[in-house]
């Protein structure tokens, strides 16, 4: 698809064993691929409502009465699915990170290989932006953000570099920060870093992890027994909080074991970790770093 090309589409839907009557959410609507395929094993029954936040994705809107679309963050989830008379679900489907077509609008700010105002916003009506990151923040946010979601060791050295060369000119697009940071970016890992800073901006900007805790911790509650999880992620951080999550029902710590020893979790796990095939890899490079784990109700 050219607004998206979904990553493990077959194995990510087929994770979901789609029942004919079924509701299912999508979570992470963008080109509707993945959409399009769950609708397409659903009876007329069926129900698919599917999740987006970004504004761009409303073109892709399928039109089917089994299809309802809503335009907001997947963070909101028990809210808005409360809201259209839905309290419970067999499955949900989420393809966290950024949809191509984020990544290749050179006005989004998302990808390292355009000059564009530094935005970052997967919500368009954000308030805050990557400018406001990089230009706003005190040196030790700043240090956090990169440390804590860049897993950068150069932190330290970032921050301080931006906040002094910022007092001098405020940094406004994407070459702007590139020029700024130079003297950290090395020209055989220069995309490599640069691609870490991206990734910790713009999970700051969206507040992607905080937004992760809050659905994941939904999901136990609206899934009927049986009903199924199938989660795609990106990068490490997303993945260890999906791991653990499905593992234990928390994000950190331990559950309580009974007196016998036995510990009382809401999902288990569904087979063993999936990730693309070689020939998906050369089709759609963006897929290289996907991992999908399929969890289901108890």
């Amino acid at each position: 698809m050219e607004y998206h090309n979904p990553v493990l589409l077959k194995e990510t839907v087929d994770g979901l064993n789609v029942k004919e009557d079924g509701v299912y959410v999508d979570v992470t609507f963008g080109g509707g691929g993945h959409s399009r395929e769950i609708l397409s094993r659903l009876g007329d029954k069926g129900r698919l409502i599917a999740f987006d936040q970004d504004q761009d994705a409303l073109l892709n809107k399928i039109d089917d009465s089994r299809f309802l679309l809503i335009n907001e963050n997947f963070r909101y989830i028990k809210r808005f699915l409360r809201f259209h008379g839905v309290k419970t679900v067999d499955g949900i489907l989420a393809d966290f990170g950024v949809s191509s077509h984020q990544f290749d609008e050179p006005d989004r700010g998302f990808s390292i290989r355009f000059d564009a105002i530094l935005d970052m916003r997967m919500n368009q009506q954000d308030v805050l932006s990557a400018h406001s990151v990089i230009n706003d923040y005190e040196e030790e946010e700043l240090r956090k953000v990169f440390w804590q979601y860049g897993e950068l060791r150069q932190a330290p050295a970032l921050a301080r570099t931006i906040v002094s060369e910022r007092k001098n000119k405020t940094i406004e697009t994407t070459n702007d920060l590139k020029e700024v940071l130079k003297k950290y970016l090395p020209p055989r890992r220069e995309n490599k870093i640069l691609a870490q800073i991206y990734q910790a901006v713009r999970i700051e900007v969206n507040q992607e992890i905080e937004a992760l805790k809050e659905f994941l911790l939904q999901t136990p509650d609206l899934l009927r027994e049986g009903g199924r999880l199938s989660f795609i992620s990106y990068h490490s951080l997303e993945d260890r909080l999906v791991k653990r999550f499905i593992r234990s029902g928390m994000f950190e710590g331990e559950p309580e074991k009974d007196v016998f020893g036995n510990v009382e979790v809401p999902l288990k796990k569904v087979g063993k970790l999936i990730v693309p095939s070689k020939e998906e890899i050369k089709v759609n490079n963006r897929a290289r770093s996907a991992k999908l784990r399929i969890a289901e109700k108890l």
